[in-house]
């Protein structure tokens, strides 16, 4: 046992931080997120799908579709409200549908009729006129879309949706119904509604006429994936209705919502001890946020569309609709009602409704009561202590039994719970702490710290900066000199006139020259996180995004390109106290994706990126001379670089590139450009618009505009010689203003 002491030591506290993630003393992102994955794969394996037997509540629902084709064939969407009351008269009378559940929002007046400006007329330009105010009461009810709207629901099992939010800047919008349960309902109870403060309703009348109303908001997890919605919402202490819920209250005849709670003998002051709603003969089960998981039956389309345009043009049998649980909802992209759901990434917002009335009416809901926890915080105790012991004393071979023993177990015990007691227990903590038990008793012995930073000392040392080094050896496991796809920017510098300047010195001072350049520049690239991947004569070849993957790669070799042009100025007075040549160099930097690793030949090996975007980065370095620009830029890296100003140079197709990539100067960081200079981009911005658009005169003129500012610069002065070359011999009709180099 005493020599197993470190690895059980290692073992329980593995445990122990997947005891606290189960326990939600904290949230570990990775377990979070691959208890997502596990229980979206979990429904879509026990979906029903489209349900066809008429015991079934789901083959009684119907989504009434404000989609593309209702939009093109009645109007634009908000509809007018007499278009909306014929359809409530439509549905009820001619159709003979059972309830309609409506999953938009009426939260402003319609005055598309141009009832407003009547009534201003009736009350001072037509009021002297002799009659019109009887004629005018007379027809005003006709012009009154919305109660027309209203009166149209009056009466008729109508459920009205309303969203509620807690934005900064929440606003109370039209009018909500009366709470379904008043402030203390729930006594001294710790439970976790969801709490908002703000709405957008509907306007008094409709509620006044309306059978129900009920909420629309759905609560989506930290993955943005929508799988609950809270039957209950908190507002202001008290406490309103989904709409799925009204829908089914109102079916069932408005039966009073009643928590409930188990016996007192299981509950305890921390717990709130709220596992189910009673609603009539229904109950539906909620979690600790008084939410409850949507019982996806399919993906998107389990339930029947039909296009409100064809009801209000009475081209769908009646007895498609008859007896029918109605939704109306949008699923046109641009009315922005779609989710993203375990079972399709662009979902109708309207079917998850659809879906809840069906799995409450049926009683297929899953159950994730607050008790749960403490059912997988128990399990992690017990198999977690049994594998943290066992393990260190086994051979790889029974060590490697046990582990996948206790997966199946544990896999086999959470399906049963799933299948047959309908209830969601979580899965991934108790897999990943048996994957990592295993892993840590297979592993300890072999990778030790010293070991590790000092093999990849000898591997990067000679790429990456110390403290990069340093960082990677603290999780070896995670690099490999192996060539692997990234995002990277890739950086090239090289000196203007090399040529000259080495047959001008002699080869002391050359080598002189060429490692003060090369130390200056390296060190920049050094202390801004990027690897050295080699120098090519005068020329530096950088990358940023490996072996240590960084976000802001983009931005990084942006700083460093412009801060090595910074540089060259104390290098060029170096130089020039020295009687040396001239001294400027070129950058060119590029993003993409690209093969990276050590690669080459049997000889020699480096480690290294290759791919297009290294290639079109070198092109970059190799056309600054043509636009008298320090440093060129590609399109891929300005979009991932907000905060820097840039000037667009031209749209260029290089040697080896099929596609013209606009490329850019960064002139420096955002707030730290000169005013003038900021107006002066602003300038040829405007004249690379007219150049492109074949304006040649307005092009000419900004031109000379911009010469006057700076007499000298060559990009100017290119783009005159061009404007001025077009008008003798303008461009084919197909030209969009893009410039072809052949050469390198």
């Amino acid at each position: 046992m005493k020599k197993h002491l470190v690895r059980i030591a290692l073992g329980l506290a593995i445990v122990l931080v997947c005891i606290g993630h189960a326990a939600q003393l904290y949230s570990i992102g990775l377990v979070a997120q691959l208890d997502h994955i596990i229980y979206d794969t979990r429904l879509r394996l026990t979906m029903p799908g489209r349900a066809t037997g008429q015991r079934s509540a789901a083959a009684s629902i119907v989504i009434l579709d404000i989609d593309e084709k209702s939009l093109q064939e009645v109007a634009r969407w908000p509809w007018p409200r007499d278009v909306m009351a014929r359809l409530m008269t439509k549905l009820f009378e001619q159709y003979k549908v059972a309830i309609v559940g409506l999953d938009v929002v009426f939260a402003e007046r319609d005055f598309s009729s141009g009832i407003k400006r009547l009534d201003e007329m009736a009350q001072k330009e037509l009021k002297p006129v002799a009659g019109f105010a009887d004629l005018y009461r007379q027809i005003r009810p006709q012009l009154d879309n919305d109660g027309l709207f209203a009166g149209a629901i009056k009466g008729r099992p109508v459920v009205l949706g309303y969203y509620l939010n807690s934005d900064r800047d929440a606003k109370r919008i039209a009018a909500i119904p009366a709470p379904v349960l008043p402030k203390g309902a729930f006594g001294d109870r710790k439970i976790s509604f969801t709490s908002w403060v703000g709405f957008g309703g509907n306007l008094p009348e409709f509620l006044q006429n309306a059978a129900a109303s009920g909420h629309i908001n759905s609560l989506p997890d930290d993955d943005g994936v929508v799988r609950r919605v809270p039957m209950i919402a908190e507002l202001d202490g008290q406490y309103y209705e989904a709409l799925s819920l009204a829908m089914v209250r109102t079916l069932l005849g408005f039966p009073k919502i009643e928590p409930d709670y188990p016996p007192e003998r299981f509950a305890n002051k921390d717990y709130s001890g709220l596992e189910w709603l009673k609603v009539g003969p229904l109950t539906i089960p909620v979690d600790e946020m008084v939410s409850t998981l949507i019982p996806y039956r399919g993906e998107r389309g389990s339930f029947p569309y039909i296009s409100l345009a064809d009801v209000l043009n009475d081209r769908v049998p009646p007895e498609q609709l008859k007896g029918k649980i109605a939704f109306i909802g949008t699923s046109a992209h641009g009315l922005l009602d779609l989710r993203s759901t375990p079972v399709d990434n662009v979902y109708p917002g309207v079917e998850i409704h659809a879906n809840l009335v069906a799995g409450i009416l049926d009683r297929t809901l899953k159950q994730r009561p607050p008790f749960m926890l403490g059912a997988e915080v128990l399990l992690l105790i017990i198999g977690g202590a049994v594998l943290a012991l066992l393990m260190p004393a086994l051979s790889p071979l029974y060590a490697c039994l046990v582990g996948l023993a206790g997966i199946g177990l544990i896999s086999g015990l959470n399906l049963v719970v799933w299948s047959y007691g309908d209830m969601v227990l979580p899965l991934a903590a108790s897999l990943l702490m048996t994957l990592a038990l295993f892993t840590v008793n297979m592993a300890y012995g072999y990778f030790v710290e010293a070991r590790s930073k000092r093999q990849f000392t000898d591997l990067f040392g000679q790429y990456v900066p110390p403290e990069l080094v340093d960082e990677m050896a603290k999780d070896p496991e995670k690099y490999s000199m192996e060539p692997k796809a990234a995002e990277l920017t890739i950086l090239f510098s090289d000196v203007r006139g090399f040529t000259g300047i080495s047959e001008a010195l002699s080869p002391e001072d050359l080598k002189e020259y060429i490692n003060d350049y090369l130390t200056t520049m390296s060190a920049i690239i050094r202390r801004n996180r990027g690897t050295l991947d080699k120098y090519i004569g005068d020329a530096i070849m950088a990358f940023w995004g490996a072996p240590v993957s960084e976000a802001e790669h983009a931005r990084l070799g942006v700083i460093s390109a412009l801060e090595m042009q910074s540089a060259c100025e104390e290098v060029r007075q170096r130089f020039r106290a020295r009687g040396w040549p001239e001294f400027n160099i070129g950058v060119g930097l590029n993003s993409g994706n690209v093969r990276v690793g050590d690669m080459g030949s049997k000889v020699r090996k480096a480690y290294t990126a290759m791919g297009d975007p290294v290639n079109l980065a070198s092109r970059l370095e190799g056309r600054t001379k043509t636009y008298g620009a320090g440093i060129l830029v590609g399109e891929a890296t300005r979009i991932l670089v907000m905060d820097v100003e840039w000037k667009e140079l031209d749209l260029i197709k290089v040697k080896g590139k099929d596609s013209a990539v606009r490329v850019f100067e960064p002139i420096g960081i955002e707030g730290q450009v000169d005013t003038k200079v900021l107006d002066e981009i602003k300038l040829w911005h405007r004249v690379l618009k007219s150049y492109r658009s074949r304006a040649w005169d307005r092009a000419e003129a900004g031109l000379r505009d911009l010469e006057q500012i700076h007499p000298h610069c060559k990009l100017y002065a290119l783009y005159a010689g061009r404007v001025s070359e077009y008008r003798r011999s303008p461009p084919p009709v197909e030209w969009a203003g893009v410039t072809v180099f052949d050469e390198k």
